[in-house]
């Protein structure tokens, strides 16, 4: 349980994985691959982290809604393997960032999340990604994460 260890360690404690919204799968394992759906800044249930980039957020608080995001797959990822120690590697990283025209630090609030999946797993936490704009993403939330895994 090496990951739960390194969990302990930088003091994290995950959410519990939150239950989709609508008619889909958190979680679809296709071979050795895991593809999450998206996850945004919950808790218990509830977007906490809402409004546009570069409007009514300013690029740290993109890094806390993404940095949220993050944890909550990490929870799916827990719900889903059982033990965290099972992921090999991340493959890819896709996140969309609700932000006005004119915002261009979708890399930098993505971090949140890249930084967090480096802090946990370590190399094995290094990743392929994409951020993208978004005029708006579902119940207002800042940020909507997924990602690909590679399990053993």
């Amino acid at each position: 349980m090496k990951i739960e260890k390194r969990l302990e360690e930088l003091g994290i404690t995950l959410p519990d994985a939150p239950t989709p919204l609508a008619n889909y799968v958190p979680v679809r394992r296709s071979g050795n691959l895991l593809f999450m759906s998206g996850a945004g800044p919950f808790e218990n249930g509830k977007p906490v982290i809402t409004g546009k980039l570069g409007k009514e957020l300013d690029a740290e608080q993109g890094y806390a809604a993404a940095r949220l995001a993050g944890l909550n797959l990490i929870a799916q990822l827990k719900n889903a393997l059982g033990d965290l120690d099972r992921v090999k590697q991340f493959v890819k990283v896709l996140a969309f960032v609700a932000s006005t025209p004119d915002f261009t630090a979708q890399p930098a609030v993505m971090n949140g999340a890249s930084d967090l999946f480096v802090e946990v797993f370590g190399e094995a936490g290094k990743h392929a990604r994409s951020a993208v704009a978004a005029p708006v993403l579902p119940m207002d939330v800042a940020v909507e994460i997924e990602i690909i895994v590679e399990v053993e």
